[in-house]
């Protein structure tokens, strides 16, 4: 047995997968409303459930999506971090590259830096570009520094040149007797000071948090747990103590991971994913693998480790609507979360998109969670009726335009990753998950010109089933610039051997970060001592519509990613629950501009062929909104396609 398992925002997803003595086992899922004081105590509660109703057996293991990290950071909730570089260099972190986000604004409002300037502290040591030491880190600079950082309950060391030459750093990490230590040389080992500096302070600043939290979740699990990592494969439990930076984006990387293992099932090569939940919606583009990036940003702040290449914007079902003092309608990025949550689950006020549907009669009142919650219709149409009477407009006319501006929302989100990077969103399909994802992805892609849209069995809990499809993964790096042929592979050799020491019988793929001279940009691209500056021209024009060839090339950061791969389940459609013929229930739905009766079929109660929309399509965990013009498939895998004629 395996169990995958998604902290979000709202709900926490479990996906088990069985295995039954049957090629691939089977899988069962089930959702708890979340608690983000508490996110152990939901999943240990979760495994109990399971235990309960099915005995586990010996083997059984738990792949975790954790937001613990991502929480603590943009809450700015973690621990008392210092910070300690080469002497004169204290500032890195607060100069940053003194970019301009509002060009035009001459007083922007500064984010301060995690680390306060009184725990920004510098040590007399200084090693050079090319890994010399030019003044050697002495034992009384260590003495005075210990004394320093007293009350300190985390440290990040990032001294100049460190990816070249580690020395001082090793040095420092095994002098310092602060609680949770971390260096840059451990951490992301690359050229580009403050992007480094800026990715070992955040894991220093999140790692006690997520220490103690896997502490306990491993102390009072029955099964050894694993941790999702933002670029898409698993690390153990001890690897995400030391490594929390790599766990910022673990749940939106699980479903990334399923999004395109059921876009290439069904056929498809490329995919737009669109996963909507409670909190944010996600999206990404990816081919057959999905796209890594090591320039993402999570808020103002750079995070320089191997990531999925995921655009987040704060729009999911428990967005919060208001009128603003302008008189304009606006959704997100505020979230009522679980805790109120929105106003139909009894407790909030606010109006949310939840309580948008509810309104429109797209959520039922026992729909939720196979009817374990039953939702308070009621607050909904009192929170929606705010809104529509600020705006003066109806109720079923406000809660419409909640929907509106959060797909506007979350159609800017997808032309991010799509438009703005030169790819056609036509060419794609959308891949919609997330319990909330199914509501909209027809309408997005009206708006978008997609013609398909694809919406996996177990949507609403598809970043849980993600983390059962994904590979243990390392990721290593070393700066290359200025080096030879010869040093390259050394160094190649080097984080090979490492990387064996790691992860025994893994596979390797070694890349490389290329630039022209001159640049201050690097693609990635795959290492070939041969021919690697041939595939660096071919994708600069793919990237950027030109190549010059005649130009020199410099490699500036080797990496090397090693994959263990583990068993995946079968991703095949289950038995039928029930007869084609089945009695179709209609409900009153606000649809195509105006309230109608439509067929809200159950998923497992519907034949693989159904009539055009408009239609609701209802699962466990989801919903899917079909307006009309589109027609409806299910395939040999469950997933449903719809194609827009």
């Amino acid at each position: 047995m395996r169990i995958g398992i998604d902290s979000g925002g709202t709900f926490t997803d479990f996906v088990v997968l069985h295995d039954d003595n049957e090629a691939g086992g089977h899988l069962e899922s089930f959702k708890l409303r979340s608690n983000p004081a508490a996110p152990d105590a939901v999943i240990l509660e979760g495994l109990a459930r399971i235990a309960a109703n099915r005995k586990t057996v010996a083997g059984t293991d738990v792949v975790h999506g954790s937001t613990v990290a991502t929480n603590a950071l943009l809450e700015r909730k973690g621990a008392r971090t210092a910070f300690v570089t080469t002497g004169g260099f204290e500032d890195i972190i607060a100069i940053g590259r003194q970019n301009r986000p509002e060009l035009y604004n001459l007083t922007p409002s500064l984010t301060p830096p995690l680390v306060p300037r009184d725990l920004c502290l510098g040590v007399d040591e200084r090693i050079l570009f090319d890994g010399s030491i030019h003044t050697p880190l002495r034992a009384a600079a260590i003495e005075k520094l210990r004394r320093q950082l007293r009350g300190a309950e985390s440290v990040a060391i990032c001294l100049l040149h460190s990816y070249q030459n580690d020395t001082h750093e090793r040095a420092l990490l095994d002098a310092l007797d602060v609680p949770y230590v971390c260096a840059s040389c451990e951490i992301s080992p690359e050229f580009r000071e403050y992007e480094r500096a800026s990715t070992t302070v955040i894991n220093a600043y999140v790692g006690p948090l997520m220490d103690r939290y896997l502490a306990r979740l491993e102390a009072a699990s029955p099964h050894p747990v694993a941790i999702m990592q933002s670029s898409g494969g698993l690390l153990t439990a001890a690897e995400a103590r030391r490594h929390a930076v790599r766990t910022i984006l673990s749940g939106p990387a699980g479903g990334i991971v399923g999004a395109v293992e059921i876009a290439r099932l069904s056929g498809f090569k490329r995919a737009l994913t669109f996963d909507m939940g409670g909190t944010s919606t996600d999206v990404a583009l990816a081919g057959i693998h999905p796209r890594l990036t090591t320039e993402a940003r999570i808020g103002d702040l750079p995070v320089r480790v191997p990531m999925l290449d995921i655009h987040t914007v704060g729009a999911g079902g428990g967005s919060i609507a208001r009128v603003d003092h302008g008189g304009s309608l606006r959704v997100g990025p505020e979230s009522a979360g679980s805790i109120p949550g929105p106003a139909c689950y009894g407790q909030g006020t606010e109006a949310t998109v939840t309580d948008a549907h509810v309104v429109l009669g797209r959520i039922g009142r026992d729909q939720l969670v196979g009817g374990e919650m039953q939702l308070d219709l009621a607050r909904s149409e009192a929170a929606v009726a705010r809104i529509a009477s600020a705006l003066g407009l109806t109720l079923a006319d406000a809660a419409a335009a909640i929907i509106r501006v959060a797909n506007s929302n979350m159609e800017r989100a997808i032309r991010a990753v799509s438009v703005e990077r030169g790819e056609d969103p036509r060419d794609f399909p959308l891949v919609a998950f997330g319990g909330s994802g199914g509501l909209h992805a027809c309408e997005l892609a009206d708006d978008l010109g997609v013609t398909t849209v694809i919406v996996p069995r177990l949507a609403g809990a598809l970043s849980a089933l993600g983390m059962l499809l994904a590979d243990r993964t390392r990721d290593y790096s070393a700066g290359a610039l200025g080096s030879s042929p010869r040093d390259i592979e050394t160094r190649y050799r080097k984080l090979e051997k490492q990387a064996h020491k790691d992860l025994r019988g893994a596979t390797l793929q070694r890349f490389a970060d290329l630039r022209y001279a001159g640049q201050s940009y690097e693609l990635t691209v795959p290492w070939s001592a041969q021919g690697v500056a041939d595939g660096f021209h071919k994708e600069h024009h793919r990237i950027y519509g030109y190549s010059d060839p005649a130009r020199p090339v410099e490699v500036v950061t080797l990496r090397l990613r090693a994959t263990l791969p583990t068993e995946k389940p079968a991703l095949r459609e289950p038995r039928r629950a029930a007869s084609p013929d089945a009695p179709v229930e209609t409900r009153r739905v606000y649809i195509d501009g105006r309230f109608r009766q439509v067929p809200a079929v159950p998923r497992d109660f519907f034949p693989r062929r159904l009539p055009r929309g408009p239609a609701l399509i209802t699962d466990y965990g989801s919903t899917t909104l079909i307006p009309a013009g589109w027609s409806i498939r299910r395939d040999v895998r469950g997933s449903l396609i719809l194609r827009r004629t």
